[in-house]
């Protein structure tokens, strides 16, 4: 049997087991998908007690996915975004990937959304921020990082020119939505506004009809942005979306077989 899971703390709100069990039985594989919640002092010994046992592979969530950066080898993407949210267990040292960018590309193509040549504001410079803007960036789309606080926002936008030097990345505080959001073709929220509150991060008036709407907030599916912009006539894409494409990847990384993407959006989605 082959096992993979999931270490961080709290896990027990993650929808992960479900999707990842559902790719299991549709492809008729021996596998299972178990969570482990370790001590934030404890992490290293979690993964070299993981690779021990021969567990196959591992997502990771937070507060460790800066940590785990350290204990594996990063592939060219984690590294730049430096963080780690899966490691595949196949090689050592084990192999550390960020599947989150590729989660928000992914999302963008299955709605028909172009992000070469896009111009796009990100919300947040938090961690879900980075993942956003180096997605954005590779994509060749010009990004604005707009965040609370604005010394974030730079410091995430010189690290993406730095990676990326052809890219165009712009940084502001929030008070730069008013001229960016209008002029937009892609707009993401990377931050919780939303999760606990009937809020948004972007003022409605702002929305528009040609723009593509991103929340990266899962739950509830539908937030007060993603209601906004579709009264707008906006493209929305839900949190769930991402979240789903973060795990096709992962699987992909440790199985090398395709997805059953049907399958985990379906299994996914039933537990919203």
């Amino acid at each position: 049997m082959h096992v993979y899971g999931l270490i961080g703390n709290p896990v027990g709100h993650s929808l992960s087991p479900p999707m990842h069990e559902a790719a299991y039985r549709e492809l008729g594989m021996d596998a299972r998908y178990v969570t482990f919640e370790p001590d934030a002092d404890d992490v290293a010994r979690a993964v070299d007690g993981a690779a021990a046992l021969g567990i196959d592979g591992l997502n990771v969530t937070i507060p460790f996915k800066q940590d785990v950066l350290e204990l594996v080898e990063p592939d060219d993407l984690a590294a730049r975004i430096g963080a780690v949210n899966t490691v595949d267990f196949s090689t050592s040292p084990p192999r550390g990937y960020n599947t989150d960018a590729a989660g928000v590309r992914r999302a963008f193509d299955h709605h028909d959304v172009p992000l070469s040549g896009a111009e796009a504001v990100v919300v947040g410079a938090g961690g879900a921020g980075r993942a956003v803007a180096v997605a954005l960036a590779e994509a060749c789309a010009s990004v604005h990082v707009a965040n609370r606080t604005v010394d974030r926002a730079e410091s995430l936008a010189a690290d993406v020119r730095a990676d990326r030097p052809a890219a165009t990345v712009t940084a502001g505080g929030l008070d730069t939505l008013d001229d960016r959001v209008p002029a937009a073709d892609v707009l993401v929220n990377a931050t919780s506004v939303g999760m606990e509150e009937d809020e948004t991060p972007v003022p409605a008036p702002l929305l528009h009809g040609n723009l593509a709407v991103l929340d990266a907030v899962y739950s509830p599916v539908e937030t007060r942005l993603l209601r906004e912009a579709a009264a707008a006539g906006a493209t929305t894409i839900d949190g769930a979306w991402m979240l789903l494409f973060q795990g096709v990847v992962a699987f992909e990384h440790w199985t090398g077989r395709d997805a059953p993407v049907d399958a985990m959006n379906a299994a996914l989605r039933s537990h919203l």
